[in-house]
């Protein structure tokens, strides 16, 4: 599966599309956003339902005995509406767009029509909560379906006008309530939108965070693998055309199945290797070599040992070279092999009695022991040490343990699903948590802000407006009104600057709140509490969520109970108890102002100690998907690189060698088969971390001429500077050449200078000058760079190669 399907699988199991369980997908929306818009469908929902169960049975207590009849005609089909739709939120697909929009709008119709039933100021005071807890829940429920929302909205505002004027015949309808419908609506919007436009920007956020750890992932899976391939051609390729081209009048019977099993390792890919192996089976099965070269190893195994593939593999591959190395260069044919579990991995060992030799002393260019040994276990995420002195014999000893896979993991292998996450994942996944949730308290603080300042100074100020000779006495309600929005306007500056609200400013903030909804409750006559000339009642308890948004719901809850103990002091103390027509109606104006405010307070815990850890859980299961693909495309079409390149040069010798058409006593078989060996060579130093790296892998293809008997003098002239890889290759590659075809004695000479370098080689018996010499083919797939100029010149047995490459002036950058 790829990832895009993957991810749009995950979108479809969280629940990550909109219109309601519509079938559509929101194309390009991030975690954050998906679960925000899904968060918030189900909230709408579930406040719509809860209100218009609530205050409708609160609406049969004010009924009369023969109202509650028909009250109960339009409640029970609303409330059902409202369990086929919560019903709809678990079974989705279930469910088409046209149907949920038409019980929404059912809802709306029939709660609308209790204010010509019911009739009286109650009945008006419930159908407007409803209403308008509809309307805003509308704005959440349909948020990715804004004009079915608005839609809605728009038929609560012609409900309510039918209702007022089938309530009152010959009065025109109120405008007030209707304007407050239209602020609670837009206001609902806006607060979506804002809270979206933070989850975007947290989405964007984390997925540029992840871009980049991904591509560091990716190149460490690449260098992985590029290890492993250069160890493997190593192992295989390198060493056994570097014995053909040195060998004349051998037994060469172990060559053919030799260059088959070579051919078969290099078409191989490597890096994928998962599962679990039996090593001591592996190790069984080491090659001990043929004739003269066979090494007699005396193995003490306890077994069988599981391991991961992938360390197993890499102990297997190293003790195969290092047996090689054994009878290369112990100068002894025997060996013991040992290896033994210990404290939930595994230690095995090779030793010899052979003449020995100073580790420290072997060149950085050598890559038996710095590669296909070393190099290859630090890569499967283990260690292996080599113990040798002259005169003394070898010990190398490979260590893998279970708390190693880390490393592992870090240079990109395979992570099986069994091992526990690497704490530097974590600890991306907790940071991506704490970005989302930073961000989503942010668009939630400022969303309940504007909410806070535009209610206050439209419905509230009005209010407080209107009914200035009704408070006792008015300076007091006007005081307090002007302390909310000094706690507003001193909030809003924090946010807008990014800043939290210091512990300070927030504490006495709070305590202006609180102190300006005992005020106003205090100054009230008796029976206005919550009535309309009660601006406070409704407005306070927003300038406490702003302040109190990143504080678990509880805190909230606290100061709302507080908020409404003082107004209930306030009732009680006035001497005139409410009746229970008035209770009800106070009942259904506490749900509808500080019930709504409660549950927003509840919604925005849930995004940032729900919807936040989700959403981080998502993205990093998205962008492990999207890594894994981008690791597995990649080292596909490297390994397509490598080998479609070896398949101009090695894998013919190869197939020929393996298979009898090419015979390893023909001198020009073994010089085709020293230049390649010469070739890979150069490609081993290539990742070598040196000062000079040209110079570093000209030294590498000097030492193999070197060993196949040919003196090499090597000179540089000037200042050495930087040249790109690809430069680098076709540079040496014309040397690589020469260097394989001398018999006896070449120069090699490197020129620097301020803008330019230059690389030439001089054979003074050079065979067979007519083939391939100077002819700087493609190394390993790569492309070739176009301002590197190969000159050949010939005389009699000697050859001259120069190539030369000259920095391009738009760099702007000197050699020098």
């Amino acid at each position: 599966m790829s990832a895009t399907a993957a991810i749009t699988l995950a979108a479809m199991q969280h629940g990550g599309y909109g219109g309601n369980g519509a079938a559509e997908p929101m194309h390009g929306a991030g975690s954050s956003e998906r679960l925000l818009i899904l968060t918030l469908q189900r909230y709408g929902v579930w406040l719509r339902s809860g209100v218009v169960c609530l205050c409708g049975a609160l609406g049969v207590v004010l009924a009369d005995v023969a109202e509650i009849p028909p009250a109960m005609s339009l409640l029970v089909p609303a409330v059902l509406a409202c369990g086929v739709r919560l019903y709809a939120l678990r079974h989705p697909r279930m469910f088409p767009v046209a149907l949920l929009w038409t019980l929404d709008a059912a809802v709306v119709v029939l709660t609308g029509l209790f204010q010509p039933v019911l009739g009286g100021e109650g009945a008006d005071v419930m159908v407007e909560a409803m209403v308008g807890i509809c309307v805003v829940a509308f704005q959440y429920e349909w948020a990715t379906r804004p004009v079915a929302a608005f839609g809605l909205a728009a038929l609560g505002t012609v409900v309510c006008v039918l209702g007022d004027v089938l309530s009152s015949p010959g009065h025109s309808a109120d405008v007030v309530p209707l304007v407050r419908m239209f602020v609670q609506a837009g206001l609902s919007r806006a607060a979506f939108l804002m809270v979206r436009a933070r989850a975007r920007a947290a989405d964007r956020s984390a997925a540029a965070r992840a871009a980049s750890r991904r591509e560091a992932a990716v190149a460490a899976a690449r260098r992985a693998t590029e290890r492993e391939y250069l160890a493997t051609l190593h192992d295989t390729a390198s060493a056994t055309l570097l014995m053909v081209s040195q060998g004349d009048g051998r037994d060469w019977s172990w060559l053919p199945p030799r260059a088959r099993q070579d051919l078969e390792a290099l078409s191989a890919m490597p890096g994928f290797e998962t599962g679990s192996v039996d090593l001591a089976a592996l190790l069984s099965c080491v090659p001990e070599g043929e004739g003269p070269a066979r090494v007699q190893l005396k193995t003490h195994i306890e077994g069988p040992i599981m391991t991961p593939s992938g360390p197993g593999l890499a102990i297997f591959n190293g003790v195969r070279e290092a047996v090689t190395n054994v009878a290369r260069h112990a100068g002894v044919r025997e060996a013991e092999l040992r290896a033994w579990p210990e404290e939930g991995g595994v230690v095995v060992e090779l030793s010899d009695a052979g003449r020995g030799f100073d580790p420290q002393s072997v060149p950085a260019r050598r890559r038996g022991i710095s590669g296909s040994i070393i190099g290859r276990m630090h890569t499967a995420g283990g260690s292996a040490f080599v113990t040798s002195h002259p005169g003394t014999g070898t010990r190398v000893q490979w260590r893998w343990h279970g708390r190693d896979r880390e490393p592992q993991a870090q240079d990109g292998a395979q992570v099986t699903g069994d091992i526990p996450r690497p704490p530097r994942v974590q600890a991306h996944h907790s940071a991506a948590v704490r970005l989302i949730r930073g961000q989503l308290l942010y668009g939630a603080q400022l969303a309940v802000l504007l909410i806070s300042l535009v209610w206050q100074f439209t419905i509230s100020l009005r209010r407080l407006m209107v009914h200035q000779d009704v408070y006792r006495p008015a300076w007091a309600q006007t005081a307090a009104f002007v302390c909310l929005a000094a706690v507003a306007v001193t909030g809003g500056a924090y946010l807008l600057r990014g800043r939290q609200i210091p512990p300070r400013v927030r504490g006495w903030s709070l305590g202006s709140v609180l102190a300006a909804s005992a005020v106003c409750a205090f100054t009230l006559p008796p029976g206005q509490s919550t009535g309309p000339a009660d601006w406070a009642f409704g407005v306070v308890g927003w300038h406490a969520l702003f302040l109190l948004a990143d504080l678990r719901v509880g805190v909230y809850a606290a100061f709302l109970g507080a908020h409404m103990g003082l107004n209930a002091t306030a009732v009680f103390l006035s001497g005139a108890p409410p009746t229970a027509a008035e209770s009800a109606v106070m009942g259904i104006s506490t749900i509808s102002a500080c019930g709504f405010q409660f549950s927003v307070g509840a919604l925005v815990t849930r995004l940032l100690h729900g919807t936040a850890p989700a959403a981080g859980t998502a993205a990093a299961q998205e962008e492990e998907l999207r890594t894994r693909e981008r690791i597995h495309e990649d080292m596909q079409r490297d390994h397509k690189e490598r080998y479609r390149a070896l398949t101009a040069t090695t894998v013919p010798l190869l197939v020929g060698l393996g298979h009898g058409v090419l015979s390893p006593h023909d001198e020009e078989v073994r010089r085709r088969c020293g230049v390649e060996a010469t070739r890979m060579r150069r490609l081993f130093a290539e990742g070598d971390a040196v000062a000079d790296p040209l110079l570093n892998e000209l030294r590498a293809c000097v030492e193999v001429a070197e060993h196949q008997g040919v003196t090499v003098s090597l000179a540089v002239r000037g200042r050495p500077g930087e040249v790109p890889v690809e430069v680098r290759r076709e540079l040496v590659d014309p040397v690589a050449v020469i260097l394989g075809h001398t018999r006896s004695t070449a120069r090699v000479t490197v020129v620097w200078t301020p803008r330019a370098v230059r690389v030439s080689a001089i054979s003074e018996d050079c065979a067979d000058v007519h083939h391939g010499v100077g002819a700087a083919s493609p190394t390993h797939g790569r492309a070739t760079d176009a301002n590197v100029t190969v000159v050949r010149t010939t005389r009699g047995g000697s050859v001259w190669v120069d190539a030369g490459w000259r920095r391009p002036s738009a760099s702007g950058v000197d050699l020098a």
